[in-house]
């Protein structure tokens, strides 16, 4: 337990002398500034980080509220940091919009190396997945029904819910309006 606990605090610890060092190279940001909101609007859900923070620990370890305060604020920090170096890689390499490619060298830059490897292949896992998404959208897609046929098939599950709702025994049903214009023409 004290190991975890040792471990929690070194990672913080290396991670606020970070975010000190870099934020004193860089200009003051407001924090309106960050994200185009007030601080009290950046920040993650607590519920889920209280998860999290909980699913990393060993089950006999309990967190006071002012430590889960603390990981919360320095995780709000730590994508403000991401965000704004990812920004300036964009901005250097004069695009608009800031890709997964700017946020692994951003990473690089503000020396989390480390957390390069992971970040690509939940990226990699991602994209695996949207793509299957899209694909399976425009697969249902080719296989659209004509007006007719959509028709007949809504009918036929209104007899079926008719039939259901009846205690099994078929009832027939009001013709639909073309149907009765064909009969009347004939």
């Amino acid at each position: 337990m004290e190991l975890h606990l040792a471990k929690l605090a070194k990672g913080v610890n290396v991670f606020l002398n970070k975010s000190e060092a870099l934020q004193e190279t860089r200009v003051s940001m407001e924090p309106m500034d960050i994200v185009g909101r007030t601080k009290e609007d950046a920040s993650l859900p607590k519920a889920t980080m209280t998860k999290i923070i909980k699913e990393m620990l060993p089950p006999d370890v309990r967190v006071a509220r002012d430590t889960q305060d603390l990981l919360i604020d320095c995780c709000v920090e730590f994508i403000n940091l991401i965000s704004s170096e990812s920004n300036e890689v964009c901005n250097r390499e004069e695009r608009r919009t800031i890709a997964p490619e700017h946020v692994l060298k951003a990473l690089e830059v503000l020396g989390f190396g480390e957390y390069i490897e992971e970040v690509y292949a939940a990226y990699e896992q991602h994209r695996l997945e949207t793509v299957d998404t899209v694909r399976a959208g425009k697969c249902s897609n080719v296989a659209e029904m004509t007006e007719e046929e959509a028709l007949a098939e809504q009918q036929r599950m209104f007899a079926e819910a008719r039939a259901r709702m009846n205690g099994g025994v078929t009832v027939p049903s009001k013709q639909p309006d073309s149907e009765v214009d064909q009969n009347l023409n004939n």
